[in-house]
């Protein structure tokens, strides 16, 4: 009995020598990759605290992201296998992880800008940074949530690292300055980044990112197939009359009614010109101003606002809307009207490719866990992101990540505005699913192309 023991013992670990050998030469399969992938993202949960911590106590304004982008550098170097490049796009960071095994390149976008804004909370790592903005001391915070964005993919980044010679392809980060510049003669980060080549050497396939918010509950995960963000556009209209005494209006030429009456004209653009079936549409006036004093007619007035949009043929009727409705009414009062609308510089409508969505929903669901990553409507809200997805597909998520277990918190850009930072490791989890359900999906799934 004692031999017959031995020999099975001998058997049984030869056996599990055996499998080990297999195991190690043996390529692994895309749901090995996966549980690989989310254990080593669950794993970097605490550095990517600390990275998020520090990068919220040093928040830095568009296109000024310099010890940021230092920091994150940084980061990167102590990651096997990345390939770094700095300064792109005047702060901007690209870095390259080559896979052991060949396939597609898929990128990963974060957003590093923070907004001028006074923090309000009682974090321990709260921003006291103040900074020069047009000659005031201006307080810096970020508000919106690039400084998790940034850790999540640099945790993102270190856990493909160490899996990556069982990588079916390339991964390329992005690490983009500016995207809360907004429309204007500078092109927002995202534009900026990929003038600069950063979708080329190596080609790209798709670009994924991701934006937390403070909705109900945390650690969930919105996605959409198709339009999902407004496009945004900032409209001016100038108007120039005469001026002259209040009580003698007939002798001026009154800019104010010609400005009153256009503000209210541009109210029906979207209840009368639009097809509400295209896609939603926003056209909002948030500003008028003429004069100084009650009795003194004003010599010129002004009118600003912003047009959002989720149809491209919308955007374009209520662009040339407002010029024909400014200039025709102004000309009516006899006076002059010049119209400027900012686009084109970055905030298209942000689409979420279907076929490339598609492809990563599971790793979504996987990430969240059960019934906790789900098709949402899409938001009149803009993002730059979407200036990646001109000529390749792009994919975007929302992670909602409330600091209350029972309602939203604080939304983005207000001052109290803060997070669970517990969700962040969901946002980890979704990064590198999604990127290994892209690089593995069947050699029979459809390649995704660009939605119209």
């Amino acid at each position: 009995m004692t031999q017959f023991r031995h020999q099975l013992s001998v058997l049984a670990a030869t056996c599990l020598l055996t499998l080990n050998a297999a195991s190690q030469t043996a390529p692994a399969t895309p749901s090995v990759l996966a549980q690989q992938a989310q254990a080593l993202a669950d794993a970097s949960e605490a550095q990517v605290i600390e990275w998020r911590r520090h990068i919220h106590q040093h928040p830095e304004l568009s296109y000024q992201e310099v010890q940021t982008a230092a920091y994150i550098a940084a980061a990167l170097a102590k990651m096997p296998g990345i390939e770094i490049q700095t300064g792109i796009a005047k702060t901007g960071i690209k870095a390259v992880l080559r896979g052991g095994k060949p396939g597609p390149v898929v990128a990963l976008r974060a957003d590093m800008d923070a907004l001028p804004v006074e923090e309000r909370n009682d974090l321990p790592f709260k921003s006291t940074v103040k900074v020069d903005v047009l000659g005031k001391l201006t307080p810096v915070a970020h508000v919106c949530g690039h400084d998790t964005h940034v850790a999540m993919l640099l945790g993102a980044a270190q856990a493909l690292s160490k899996m990556r010679a069982e990588l079916p392809g390339t991964v390329v980060f992005l690490f983009q300055p500016a995207e809360e510049l907004g429309p204007g003669p500078l092109l927002s980060g995202a534009s900026a980044m990929v003038k600069a080549g950063v979708l080329d050497n190596p080609k790209v396939d798709v670009v994924m990112g991701q934006h937390i918010n403070a909705a109900s509950p945390p650690g969930a995960i919105g996605y959409r197939r198709g339009s999902l963000m407004a496009s945004i556009d900032i409209f001016r209209i100038s108007l120039k009359g005469k001026g002259g005494h209040g009580a003698m209006p007939w002798a001026a030429k009154d800019p104010t009614l010609a400005a009153a009456e256009i503000a209210l004209a541009l109210q029906n653009i979207v209840s009368n010109q639009t097809d509400p079936l295209d896609g939603s549409i926003v056209v909002t006036v948030g500003m008028l101003q003429s004069g100084n004093r009650f009795n003194i007619l004003p010599e010129t007035a002004e009118i600003a606002g912003t047009i959002r949009s989720l149809s491209v043929a919308n955007q374009k009727i209520a662009q040339q809307s407002i010029r024909l409705k400014a200039q025709k009414i102004a000309e009516s009062y006899g006076v002059t009207a010049e119209v400027a609308i900012d686009t084109g510089s970055g905030y298209e409508v942000l689409i979420s490719d279907p076929a490339a969505t598609e492809t990563i929903v599971q790793a979504l669901e996987a990430a969240t866990g059960p019934g906790r990553a789900k098709e949402m409507r899409p938001i009149m809200g803009s993002e730059d992101f979407g200036a990646f997805g001109k000529n390749i597909p792009v994919v975007f998520w929302m992670l909602t990540a409330s600091p209350f277990p029972d309602r939203p918190g604080p939304p983005n850009h207000a001052p109290e505005f803060t997070i669970d930072e517990k969700a962040m490791r969901v946002g980890v989890r979704a990064l590198v699913g999604s990127t290994l359900a892209y690089l593995t999906r069947p050699a029979s799934a459809p390649v995704p192309a660009k939605a119209l």
